[in-house]
């Protein structure tokens, strides 16, 4: 075949793509006159109250809470009880349970008793009659020929804190009961 009639076969079919739309316009035209679409009526709203926000004194609940006022209002609700001393700094006896401490000994120098404690990870600290020791806020109050004396704070749950007597004996070892 020539490029001549494949040419003119190809001017013939675009003959055929003629712009004379008219039979599809009317068509268009009588579906849109005989079709009708219901449109649903926009739903009624009641009225919502509006809402006053009373809380904006208050601190909000997205954001972490300050430790200076929640120590503020702890003391404020417990002015009246014995509380111990949450702002000092505290000792590392004070990370151990008493039950996860023993005595490795006794010594006295410059006239002063101390005591060897040993945790139950090993390592050895030395005490004297102030120091702090367990988990409750236990302060030595005496140390003798073979126990030290401590006083511990135990919390009652109304925010008020118990004084108890303890001791530490030289013949209780660690996990022991009675050393607690």
């Amino acid at each position: 075949m020539s490029w001549r009639t494949l040419f003119f076969s190809g001017l013939l079919l675009l003959q055929g793509c003629g712009k004379d739309t008219s039979d599809l316009q009317a068509y268009i035209e009588e579906v849109k006159a005989t079709t009708s679409i219901p449109v649903e009526p926009y739903p009624e709203f009641s009225e919502i109250p509006v809402f006053k926000y009373d809380a904006k004194p208050l601190r909000s609940p997205f954001e972490n809470p300050n430790q200076d006022t929640l120590l503020v209002e702890e003391e404020e609700t417990t002015a009246s009880c014995a509380k111990p001393d949450i702002k000092r700094q505290r000792s590392a006896l004070e990370t151990y349970g008493i039950d996860a401490l023993s005595i490795q000994g006794f010594f006295t120098s410059v006239g002063k008793k101390w005591a060897i404690i040993v945790s139950n990870d090993g390592a050895l600290h030395r005490v004297t009659v102030g120091d702090y020791l367990g988990l409750f806020f236990g302060k030595i109050t005496e140390i003798s020929k073979d126990t030290v004396f401590f006083t511990e704070q135990l919390p009652d749950g109304t925010g008020c804190w118990i004084p108890k007597q303890s001791t530490l004996s030289i013949n209780s070892a660690m996990g022991e009961k009675s050393n607690v």
